[in-house]
């Protein structure tokens, strides 16, 4: 039921936009009384913050497929990458009301959008320090720092309101692949 309700949510999300989105519409689409709603979330803002939780963990469960590959190290980093940036840039094309919803809503829940930032700051870590271990990445002195580093880095690739305003997707693409070059050769050693 709770994932249901989830579905039903995020597609009145899309559809109606935030401003429209709560827990007595949600259950009208689902011939539901709210009271039902209610037993699943405690409230309109804890139903719209798990919407977009579910959202961003999406992407974060991609990035860490590729994080916990059987590949070397150097490899899995520059896929994660260019991975994140291709999320990022299909939501801001194809998922526009859901991303502007994300905004308004991690404004109001920081947690949400903290609790994505620190699993994809932890796969980072974990490719890191394989890289170590496997000799791939042999330049990643303080992987915590190098990992701030990265982001930083690369922040105007997957970041939503960057990326809104940073042309076109092969542009874009074109830019990341310079900073990622630039990135591998100081891991490198």
């Amino acid at each position: 039921m709770h994932m249901r309700i989830l579905d039903t949510a995020e597609s009145l999300l899309r559809r109606h936009g935030l401003d429209k989105l709560n827990v007595v519409d949600v259950a009208r689409a689902m011939n539901m009384s709210h009271g039902n709603v209610y037993r699943h979330f405690s409230s309109k803002a804890a139903l719209r913050a798990a919407v977009i939780h579910r959202w961003l963990h999406r992407v974060s469960s991609q990035t860490n497929a590729i994080a916990i590959q059987d590949q070397p190290a150097d490899e899995r980093l520059v896929e994660w990458l260019k991975t994140l940036a291709v999320i990022k840039q299909r939501k801001v094309v194809e998922d526009a009301e859901l991303l502007s919803a994300a905004a308004k809503i991690v404004q109001e829940t920081p947690e949400v959008l903290d609790n994505h930032a620190m699993q994809l700051t932890t796969q980072l870590e974990y490719i890191l320090a394989a890289g170590l271990a496997d000799k791939t990445l042999p330049g990643v002195k303080d992987p915590q720092a190098t990992v701030l580093a990265i982001l930083n880095a690369t922040t105007r690739y997957h970041h939503p309101d960057m990326v809104v305003h940073g042309g076109p997707p092969a542009v874009q693409m074109e830019g990341l692949n310079g900073v990622i070059s630039l990135i591998m050769r100081g891991l490198k050693g």
